[in-house]
C-alpha cells in the first residue's frame, strides 16, 4: 500500500501534532477529522484539506480510509476504536488508552478479532537513548528503578478532574512509567500507591492529587518508585528516570544518558536521530508488519493496567495486582 489515508477523532494540540508530521510523509492524506468541538476540527479541516464531523460514527461511515487516529482525554474513549477495528481500520490510539480496563478489553480483543495493525504514542520508545539504555539492560539485573517528574498544571479543565483524566500518573507520567518497562523487558506484578492533595485545593474544579508516589515490584524482583505532582505552575520541576545496578547507576533523559559508577562504552556518544512515531505507524501499515510499531495496543494497555492498578491501591490501601499480571 502506497498511499495511505487517515482519519481523526479529536482535533486537539496533540491530534495537531499528529496532523503535522503525517502530512510531511508523501503519499499520506488526512481525509477526515472529528471533533465534538466543530470549530476545532473545522481549523484543522482547512489546513489539512480534510473533511470535518463532529460524530465519529457518520464520519466511519461515509469516508474511505485506511487508519484511525484516535486523539482524545481518557474520559471520551468509547466506541471508535470497536467501530474502527470491526471496519478493518489501523488503529493509533493516544495514551493512556482508556480509563478502565473492562473497556480497554473490548477494544483489544475487537483489534485482535480484525486482525488490524495497532500503535500507542509512546513515542519515547522510539529514541535512541531508550533502546540504547534498553539493550544494555538486556542481559544484566536492575535492582532498583527511580523515577521524578515534577512539573505544572496543564490548562484543559477535564485534566484537574480525576474521573476525567486520571490524574498525573495515569495520564503524564504514564511515559515514564512505560519506560520502566520497555527498557527492562519486564512487567508490573504489585502497586502499592499513595496520594494526598496538601497545596492546591484553591485551583477552580480540581479534584486530582497534588502529590501521587507508587511503589512497584516486578516479575524478576526489580524495586520501582515513581513520584510525580503537577505543583509547579511557575516552572521548574523535574524529569528522571535512573536505574540501579551493582555498583552502577544509568540515568536516562530523551538526549543524554549518564553514568555513575562502573562505565558503560556502550552507552557513550551522542544519540542518534531516529524517526518518529507517525513515520513508523505509516512504515507498518504500509508493509502490514506490526513489528515496525513500537508500542501495540496490548502493550499500551498493560502500562495503563498498572496506572490504573495504582489508583486503586491509593483509594484502598491495599496493594494491587494488575490485571494483566
Amino acid at each position: 500500500m502506497s498511499e495511505v489515508r487517515i482519519g481523526f477523532v479529536g482535533a486537539g494540540g496533540n491530534a495537531r501534532g499528529h496532523m503535522g508530521r503525517l502530512s510531511e510523509i508523501e503519499g499520506v492524506e488526512i481525509v477526515a477529522i472529528c471533533d465534538v468541538v466543530e470549530e476545532s476540527a473545522r481549523q484543522a479541516a482547512e489546513e489539512f484539506g480534510a473533511r470535518v464531523y463532529t460524530g465519529h460514527r457518520e464520519m466511519l461511515d461515509q469516508v474511505e480510509m485506511d487508519a484511525l487516529y484516535v486523539s482524545i482525554p481518557p474520559f471520551a474513549h468509547t466506541d471508535a476504536e470497536v467501530l474502527a477495528a470491526q471496519a478493518g481500520l489501523h488503529l493509533f490510539v493516544e495514551k493512556p488508552v482508556v480509563l478502565s480496563m473492562d473497556k480497554g478489553f473490548e477494544v483489544l480483543e475487537a483489534i485482535e478479532a480484525a486482525g488490524v495493525l495497532s500503535c500507542v504514542g509512546y513515542q519515547v520508545r522510539l529514541m535512541d537513548t531508550s533502546r540504547r539504555v534498553r539493550a544494555y539492560l538486556s542481559d544484566r539485573q536492575v535492582a532498583m528503578i527511580s523515577s521524578h517528574r515534577w512539573g505544572g498544571l496543564p490548562g484543559q479543565p477535564w485534566w484537574r478532574v480525576m474521573e476525567q483524566s486520571g490524574g498525573q500518573l495515569h495520564e503524564q507520567t504514564t511515559h515514564q512509567l512505560d519506560l520502566m518497562r520497555f527498557c527492562t523487558g519486564d512487567e508490573v506484578v504489585e502497586v502499592y500507591a499513595r496520594y494526598d492533595r496538601l497545596t492546591m485545593d484553591d485551583v477552580e474544579g480540581i479534584t486530582i492529587p497534588d502529590s501521587q508516589a507508587a511503589l512497584l515490584t516486578f516479575a524478576r524482583g526489580t524495586i520501582a518508585t515513581i513520584v510525580t505532582s503537577p505543583m509547579m505552575t511557575r516552572g521548574g520541576g523535574k524529569s528522571d528516570i535512573n536505574f540501579l545496578l551493582r555498583d552502577q547507576i544509568i540515568g536516562w533523559s530523551p538526549r543524554e544518558i549518564t553514568v555513575s559508577g562502573v562505565e558503560a562504552p556502550e552507552l557513550e556518544g551522542e544519540p542518534e536521530e531516529t524517526q518518529n512515531i507517525d513515520q513508523a505507524f505509516v512504515s507498518a501499515i504500509r508493509a502490514g508488519d506490526q513489528s515496525l510499531i513500537p508500542c501495540s495496543y496490548e502493550d499500551g494497555l498493560r502500562t495503563c493496567d498498572v496506572t490504573l492498578a495504582a489508583n486503586e491501591s491509593a483509594r484502598t490501601g491495599e496493594a494491587v495486582r494488575p490485571r494483566m499480571a
